[in-house]
């Protein structure tokens, strides 16, 4: 059973359902420091194309994204799976959190629980993920270092739409990213870092847009409607 404490959340009410005035609310889930949320409300929160953060989750109590949302004034929730009788309890209950906010997408920025597929379903095409390296390769938690011990030359960061496996869903962007000879797994994560602080937000202002167009059924091809190659759609704005 749940909890009935307030534990789970920290500024949402149970039953009442908040009338957003942005043009395209988000809610953001987040893990652990939230440098990719903390790029999100600098470069788009309140500014471009109608984006708006009106809600912050997290599985774990006291991250320092936590504090980063309630600095800029956006509300947060805590959902600790341990508080649930099951997973799909917990995403259920996440879940009514979030569109009760009128939330229009869903950004994974360093969320480390995998979603269940009745989450998913009640927000198909609106959920994203970023990834520390260029899928299909290297998925999962250990990007950075895997691609160092493969020895691979070119690394990067994918964005892509969320589906029930571990990093598997349709591509929107990729940027990569050179391996230095003498990179450490320090240095090329504090470089692609900085990739991601740019594509992020980038692909969530492209879908706030419009422009971005999921896969038809059948298909894993995502179009982004206005750009002219193939290269370009995959480097925009970088």
């Amino acid at each position: 059973m749940a909890s009935k404490t307030n534990r789970e959340r920290d500024d949402i009410g149970r039953d009442v359902c908040v009338d957003s005035r942005a043009e395209f609310p988000i809610a953001v889930l987040v893990s652990g420091s939230g440098s990719n949320l903390q790029a999100i409300i600098d470069i788009l929160h309140g500014r471009v194309a109608g984006v708006e953060v009106v809600l912050v989750v997290s599985n774990v109590p006291g991250v320092f994204a936590l504090e980063r949302a309630k600095r800029a004034g956006i509300p947060t929730a805590v959902f600790r799976l341990e508080d649930y009788s099951s997973r799909e309890d917990r995403d259920r209950a996440m879940a009514d959190a979030i569109a009760v906010r009128g939330v229009r997408l869903v950004v994974l920025a360093g969320y480390m629980h995998l979603l269940t597929a009745e989450f998913l379903r009640r927000f198909p095409h609106r959920v994203i993920n970023l990834h520390p390296a260029l899928l299909p390769s290297f998925p999962g938690t250990q990007a950075v270092q895997e691609a160092l011990q493969y020895g691979v030359k070119v690394t990067g960061v994918t964005i892509h739409f969320v589906d029930e496996g571990m990093d598997t869903g349709p591509v929107i962007l990729q940027q990569a990213l050179e391996v230095r000879d003498d990179d450490t797994v320090e240095s090329l994560a504090t470089r692609i870092h900085d990739v991601e602080h740019v594509l992020l937000p980038r692909v969530v202002e492209l879908i706030a847009g419009g422009v971005v167009i999921p896969p038809r059924p059948g298909s894993r091809m995502v179009r982004i409607d206005g750009l002219s190659t193939d290269r370009e759609q995959r480097t925009v704005g970088l």
